[in-house]
């Protein structure tokens, strides 16, 4: 393979419409909102690699717009410097925003490529893997208490010992709704399923604060909920610190958050026990493995947030 080979040629966008599924979200998508993109680099030699977005196409559109006099002619077999060197020129041009986002697939792909041509798994070029199996959880919307309980038979019996419920009618109703939710999901999975909660704090003009994070934490407790997920909005950073001091179960969030910068004085501070940063939003495998190491320094779980695309999911 000559040099030439290796570097960047193209690079494609395909917008990922049709499917959309439900969010969750008080402005709820709709099936032909995109909101995952996919981005496909390809080299001289025509090796392709993939990546996923985790915004719209039109933004990844914008953003290529900045980034391709940056990327074509760059050598392909680079990820890590390519990546850091897409931050480095575009941070007054929407740091930590769509141009970072877009960063992620780009490097996604960056990566795919390097797996190919040198014949390795992705896992083996980052330092190699200390496990090969890791447990799966499925992940679906709360409802009210009956049909969520249905729901979630179907779910155990495809086999998921680990299920997240999120979003819905939790914590914008009443706290006896919370707990009738909370208590059919537990009564559906029986003892031994891992159930985990998701408030949903993200969404738009989150009521709610930290005495009602405190005192949510401490009903979720008593049915063994495995960790208590966006109890509060993305930029209460002081009451994400005392919730995770006070809370009588681990506390999770971080999936808002973008390049491992933003994610440096969370961890100091100790706002999370579980750290869940999206690799099609935060810069790509380059920046998700620096913010896990970070975490594990900190001594906080790092199981990233992954609400995308199979190529994310992989990734």
């Amino acid at each position: 393979m000559q040099e030439e080979d290796v570097k960047i040629r193209d690079i494609h966008v395909v917008g990922l419409v049709g499917s959309t599924p439900d969010g969750g979200w008080s402005n709820e998508l709709e099936r032909d909102v995109c909101v995952h993109t996919l981005v496909a680099v390809t080299t001289g030699e025509g090796l392709t690699g993939w990546g996923s977005v985790f915004t719209s196409g039109d933004l990844v559109r914008a953003s290529l717009a900045v980034l391709e006099p940056l990327l074509i002619g760059e050598h392909a077999l680079e990820p890590e410097r390519v990546s850091e060197k897409l931050h480095q020129h575009t941070f007054w041009q929407g740091r930590g925003g769509a141009i970072t986002h877009t960063i992620s697939g780009i490097d996604i792909a960056l990566w795919d490529i390097l797996g190919q041509a040198t014949g390795q798994p992705v896992g083996r070029l980052l330092g190699g893997r200390y496990r090969d199996r890791v447990q799966p959880y499925a992940s679906i919307l709360m409802d009210e208490p009956q049909r969520l309980a249905e729901h979630l038979h179907e779910v155990v019996a495809q086999g998921f010992r680990a299920i997240k419920i999120g979003w819905g009618p939790f914590g914008r109703v009443s706290h006896a709704l919370d707990e009738a939710i909370v208590r059919a999901a537990r009564e559906a999975v029986g003892p031994d399923v891992r159930l985990m909660v998701d408030a949903g704090g993200s969404d738009a003009f989150w009521p709610n604060g930290l005495k009602w994070a405190k005192h949510t934490a401490e009903m979720l407790a008593r049915y063994d909920i495995f960790w208590f997920e966006e109890p509060l909005g993305p930029d209460a950073f002081d009451d994400y610190v005392a919730l995770r001091r006070d809370a009588p179960l681990p506390i999770a969030g971080g999936e808002t958050l973008t390049r491992r910068q933003a994610f440096a004085p969370w961890l100091a501070a100790g706002a999370f026990d579980i750290v869940q940063p999206d690799v099609t939003k935060v810069g790509g495998i380059s920046e998700e493995r620096r913010i896990g190491w970070l975490a594990q320094e900190h001594g906080i779980r790092f199981i990233p947030h992954g609400w995308n695309t199979a190529l994310g999911l992989a990734a």
